[in-house]
């Protein structure tokens, strides 16, 4: 059995859980590395993976035997089968942050369960700490974000709209990847005063500030790095703010490290922020992983503790509204002593 398999019997068994169902595509590709529709049953005697006839080949294709996953044709399955699948499990786990009411309904009648438990995001909490395999894949997305990144300072041209750039970003990681993680962001002028602006008609002008939120895909893990940069000429008025964001966004990479507590550096950046009348009016980071955002969250309202070979954001940011704003963004690996950013594109003054 694959180690993530056996890592859920054993935290099931810790738990007094006989079974569980896992929907979430997300942690179903997780423990398996299935990417078809379906649902993972984890019962007494076997694990089970529920799909159509569309998607058979394709599972079978992805697992091994090592796997040690039965895959069923939905279309093969009798009301006798579903009833017996958790017989004799007094207490059988499901996703509550991820399944309705009506699904939960759904779970109880078709299963017969006695006892629908909630598990607490313990998957979610597993995916926080990240294997070598996971690491590499990152690795490599950040890479290429990194490279897209040198292509478009030397593809962007005023005149050009915030939508083309944005296009141009999205064809490069379909090219060199699988894809983009998110919705790329690409605000320009007054638009970078929003921190999730969608790409607009607004054209790059001659002078000019321009903010990119950017991520890409490799074997499912992301990347995710913002820069602010400047056409023509970066304005006086703005360079108090980025030096602001840059000082605290080095000081994070240098506070974070096995055992820190992101509550307290968090607060010190809304601290230092405040010193100057601005506020940090989002997260100071997040999780990356299989989704681009993950357990835990960086703010100063939530508290965790910070463990080695997780992979989170440091993304501290000032938004003046109708002005502009600053936002520098790294994907960070935590090490026991240190961290490493391994988005590696520069953050001093750029400007085209």
């Amino acid at each position: 059995m694959n180690q993530k398999m056996q890592w859920l019997r054993n935290k099931m068994s810790s738990l007094n859980l006989q079974g569980m169902i896992i929907s979430n595509p997300v942690n179903i590709r997780y423990l398996t590395n299935i990417q078809a529709e379906g649902i993972l049953l984890v019962t007494r005697k076997e694990n089970l993976f529920i799909t159509d006839g569309r998607y058979i080949e394709e599972v079978h294709n992805t697992l091994t035997l090592f796997d040690e996953i039965v895959v069923y044709d939905v279309r093969g399955l009798s009301r006798d089968d579903y009833e017996n699948f958790f017989m004799f499990c007094e207490n059988v786990g499901f996703e509550e942050n991820y399944v309705t009411y009506a699904k939960y309904k759904e779970y109880m009648h078709k299963y017969k369960i006695n006892n629908l438990v909630e598990t607490e995001n313990m998957l979610e909490k597993q995916r926080e700490v990240k294997d070598e395999e996971e690491i590499e894949n990152i690795k490599k997305a950040c890479e290429i974000t990194d490279k897209c990144f040198e292509y478009i300072l030397k593809y962007i041209k005023p005149g050009m709209t915030e939508k083309q750039i944005a296009r141009e970003i999205d064809d490069y990681f379909y090219k060199n990847a699988e894809g983009k993680a998110f919705e790329t962001i690409v605000a320009s002028g007054e638009n970078s005063s929003k921190p999730h602006a969608v790409p607009s008609e607004r054209k790059i002008k001659e002078v000019d500030i321009i903010t990119i939120d950017m991520g890409c895909k490799i074997n499912g893990y992301c990347s995710d790095m913002t820069r602010t940069f400047f056409v023509g000429k970066m304005p006086e008025h703005v360079k108090l703010v980025y030096n602001l964001v840059l000082k605290n966004q080095e000081q994070v990479l240098n506070d974070m490290r096995e055992g820190s507590n992101t509550k307290q550096i968090s607060k010190m950046v809304d601290n230092d922020f405040r010193l100057h009348n601005y506020d940090l009016i989002h997260a100071l980071g997040h999780g990356v992983g299989l989704d681009i955002h993950e357990a835990p969250v960086l703010s100063i309202n939530s508290e965790n503790v910070l463990k080695e070979n997780m992979v989170i954001t440091n993304e501290p940011g000032i938004y003046i509204a109708g002005q502009f704003g600053v936002r520098i963004e790294d994907t960070v690996l935590i090490n026991k002593g240190s961290c490493e950013a391994l988005t590696k594109s520069p953050k001093g003054y750029i400007v085209i």
